[in-house]
């Protein structure tokens, strides 16, 4: 990798001028005449930036120069030219790389409570997820991405009251609906499927075993409605791992001990606490409430016990902005346990749905939320997954309804899946069988050479969402890569009188085929081959 190169050279010649040792980090210019990468490592280090640039030579570089203290690098159009051939010699490998080193790292992500349907928020988090893990599986790293079922609990409890009151209300009883009940239609639907399959066998049954019944029941349902949907949009899981079983198997208890072990918990108001404020938590928290019943943080901190015992390099939690406030407590246990060096939280934030300038508030089948079901019903999953994926995950977002069913140039999507039908085209137009050239020293253009700068761009994307997480610069770099190909495409006949050239062009197209498909199947966005 380019990138890579350039900064072996400039640390080896400050080693060898200054006899320092340096992390260097080259930025890549937004205007052409500051070079292909640039770095301030001089004006850091107080350093002379022309007497570091004289002392670098190398064959991949066209020229160094200096500018307002930094130094700019212009790679060669040899370099260039050479490249076009390695991409097409390693085709969907382009791209991969060992900067994991085959280290473990669990993504956990979505897990939304089986209590309702998968909203909007929802599906951006399983996006999110699915690609961050598509993203470390290229760098190489073995990535495991985990579903956290949250089938335990208070919320679990109402869930089975909430069926059970619309199971008898639809077999005639009279039935109060508390307001805090779930109260969406899905729920009738769970209580009338229950009927059209069972019958009312289970009314006269004590209301505790009904309720259990009923509630296991919805569970299941909702869960498998959500394994399928999710795996209709193209998110899949390796493992979906029950909270129930920690209960089952004692492990919060467990987690519970090893905490009273270690001296950092104590009974206040017929309750045990955590004393998170040691770990600068901005209040202690209860692990056990006065009834008896444990909290969810009690759950969570012996999940991630489990998690730390499947031995992961790193661990990823996806959490919605709704638990924002559960991460000082989390971290906190890290911090007792000794993982907190291993443990990331990404906290997501809130999406909107826009029509015609207005927030989209209502469905009918959610209650009070627009499902991601009824969102990828109206605009299909790539949209759907292309316009989740454009912005940070730690930013709100108006998702654009009106831009989304957009088809034309406007919308991002569409521009980039008609620059992959438009490559695909040229290739099928093409009457020349063999398309390997040995003649890429021709590719001299302007737009020629802008395309292949743009396309070794690849890899380092892929290193760079590897290590920061901004998997936004995935959909920002297909966007910019269909811009430079729409260019070179206007500026450069492809196919011409004169064979040599249009081989040596179809390469470059070919070559243009081969990454856009390599960052649309990491955004798990379908590349059609004709629009």
């Amino acid at each position: 990798m380019i990138r890579d190169e350039i900064k072996n050279l400039i640390q080896k010649a400050i080693k060898i001028l200054y006899k320092e040792e340096v992390e260097v980090r080259l930025e890549r210019p937004t205007e052409a005449i500051y070079g292909n990468y640039s770095t301030n490592v001089a004006m850091a280090l107080k350093k002379n930036p022309q007497e570091i640039a004289d002392s670098i030579k190398s064959d991949v570089l066209e020229k160094i120069e200096v500018k307002n203290g930094f130094i700019n690098f212009f790679v060669s159009k040899e370099y260039l030219q050479k490249q076009v051939g390695g991409i097409l010699k390693q085709k969907e490998k382009f791209g991969d790389s060992k900067i994991g080193k085959g280290k473990k790292i669990n993504v956990e992500f979505c897990s939304a409570n089986p209590t309702g349907p998968l909203h909007l928020g929802h599906g951006r988090g399983a996006f999110w997820g699915d690609v961050l893990s598509n993203v470390f599986n290229k760098a190489g790293y073995k990535t495991t991405r985990e579903y956290f079922i949250n089938n335990y609990g208070k919320q679990i409890s109402l869930l089975g009251q909430s069926i059970d009151a619309r199971y008898k209300e639809a077999l005639g009883q009279k039935v109060e609906i508390s307001e805090d009940f779930y109260l969406g239609d899905y729920i009738k639907e769970i209580a009338g499927d229950i009927i059209k399959k069972d019958g009312n066998k289970y009314l006269d049954l004590p209301e505790t075993k009904r309720v259990e019944i009923l509630k296991q029941k919805g569970l299941e349902k909702m869960l498998n409605s959500a394994k399928e949907l999710l795996s209709k949009v193209g998110v899949r899981y390796d493992v979906w791992f029950s909270e129930k079983v920690l209960y089952e198997k004692g492990l919060v208890k467990k987690a519970i001990g090893l905490l009273e072990k270690k001296g950092f918990t104590y009974k206040s108001e017929d309750a045990l606490w955590f004393a998170t404020t040691k770990f600068g938590d901005d209040k202690d928290r209860v692990l056990i409430k006065a009834n008896g019943e444990p909290t969810y943080l009690a759950s969570d901190i012996a999940y991630h016990i489990n998690k730390v015992s499947r031995k992961y390099d790193l661990m990823i939690d996806g959490w919605g902005a709704d638990h924002w406030g559960y991460v000082s407590r989390l971290m906190a246990a890290a911090k007792v346990f000794g993982f907190d060096k291993k443990l990331k939280i990404i906290i997501g934030q809130f999406v909107r749905l826009v029509e015609n300038g207005q927030e989209v508030k209502m469905s009918k089948r959610g209650g009070t939320f627009v499902t991601l079901e009824e969102l990828i019903g109206e605009v299909g999953v790539d949209v759907a997954r292309f316009f989740f994926l454009m912005k940070s995950i730690d930013t709100h977002i108006d998702f654009n309804l009106d831009l989304a069913k957009e088809q034309s140039d406007k919308n991002p999507v569409y521009y980039v899946q008609y620059a992959y039908a438009r490559i695909c085209s040229i290739l099928r137009k093409s009457e020349i069988k063999n398309l390997k050239s040995d003649k890429l020293d021709l590719l001299v253009h302007q737009s020629e050479l802008g395309l292949v700068k743009k396309l070794i761009q690849f890899p380092e994307i892929v290193e760079d969402v590897s290590r920061d997480y901004q998997i936004q610069k995935l959909p920002q770099y297909a966007m910019e890569l269909a811009t430079t190909f729409h260019q070179f495409y206007h500026d450069c006949r492809v196919i011409s009188e004169d064979k040599e050239l249009t081989r040596a062009r179809l390469n470059l197209v070919l070559a243009t085929k081969t990454v856009l498909k390599n960052v649309l199947d990491l955004m798990g966005v379908s590349a059609p081959e004709k629009m």
